[in-house]
């Protein structure tokens, strides 16, 4: 009787200081302040979508000398395959004509030299005596990282394109909070998030195209998602490190991400050059040699 009588006393003592939010065995903690940026600005989705378009509409094309590291990612194992670092060269013309090929370390012989139109490519490969010739983009995926590497998610990495007249937009405004490990302090990221889709045809669904973020203390990209036709997430671009490059500004590092064939490729870009005249023949390989096994990949 008497602990029972002592419990229903505690809890006639605490109830009402819990309700009251005087709590007596409550402790204060101090919490890291995040440290906001010098300039946040404020633009509406119009003029965000005509800065993203301007930008699109005055390149006719573009040349960028980088250096390339490749990884094959095996997310399930926590593990990654690097591959050797390797000079190369990009060069776009609009609508979609692509070029790239990369240089053997030290060396510096061809490493492979790869060519689109914009709906099919062609690449040689000098070391395995072998042309891959197939599709712009993935449709069945290889255990090979080579063969997994094509011309259009290069062509979605290198510029984030305006948006067409039958896209959709909304642009929605968040805070996120990251971590600046060196100066070991929290910073606020203010971003706009702008959201492209299409409508399906016959429904109210509207099927997502690209998800691009810009930072507000510049109104850059610094990431870009690219959905496939299903819904699935098929490329994850991250622009980091602006600087000016022959007047303009550009992301001195472009990290393209696969998901669904857990591969990465990280561009360090050493130089840029925007429209340059680039005729159809730099978008052409002329020294296959006859015979050269070719190999068609879907």
């Amino acid at each position: 009787m008497k602990t029972g009588y002592r419990l229903a006393s505690l809890t006639a003592l605490f109830l009402p200081l819990l309700l009251s939010g005087c709590f007596i065995l409550s402790t204060t903690r101090r919490l890291p302040v995040p440290k906001a940026p010098a300039i946040v600005q404020t633009v509406t989705p119009e003029e965000l979508v005509a800065q993203l378009n301007q930008r699109w509409t005055s390149l006719n094309s573009l040349t960028a000398s980088v250096e390339i590291q490749a990884s094959q990612l095996k997310t399930n194992e926590g593990m990654a395959k690097d591959y050797t670092t390797f000079r190369g060269q990009i060069m776009m013309r609009k609508p979609e004509m692509l070029r790239v090929y990369g240089r053997l370390p030290v060396i510096g012989s061809e490493m492979f030299d790869m060519v689109s139109d914009g709906k099919h490519f062609t690449m040689y490969i000098p070391h395995y005596n072998k042309v891959y010739k197939g599709s712009n983009m993935v449709r069945k995926k290889s255990a090979s990282l080579v063969e997994n590497m094509r011309p259009g998610f290069f062509l979605d990495a290198m510029v984030v394109r305006g948006l067409e007249p039958d896209d959709l937009y909304s642009v929605t405004s968040v805070t996120v909070t990251v971590e600046d490990a060196a100066k070991k302090h929290f910073l606020l990221v203010p971003e706009y998030i702008l959201n492209v889709g299409r409508r399906k045809g016959g429904s109210q669904q509207l099927v997502t195209l690209r998800e691009i973020t810009f930072h507000r203390d510049d109104l850059l990209p610094y990431q870009e998602d690219v959905y496939d036709s299903d819904g699935n997430l098929e490329t994850q671009v991250f622009y980091a490190g602006y600087a000016d490059f022959d007047s303009t500004r550009f992301p001195s590092t472009i990290t393209i991400r696969r998901p669904l064939e857990e591969s990465q490729i990280v561009l360090t870009v050493d130089k840029v050059s925007e429209n340059q005249t680039l005729p159809d023949d730099q978008f052409v390989i002329n020294n296959i040699p006859p015979g050269t096994p070719i190999q068609d990949l879907q």
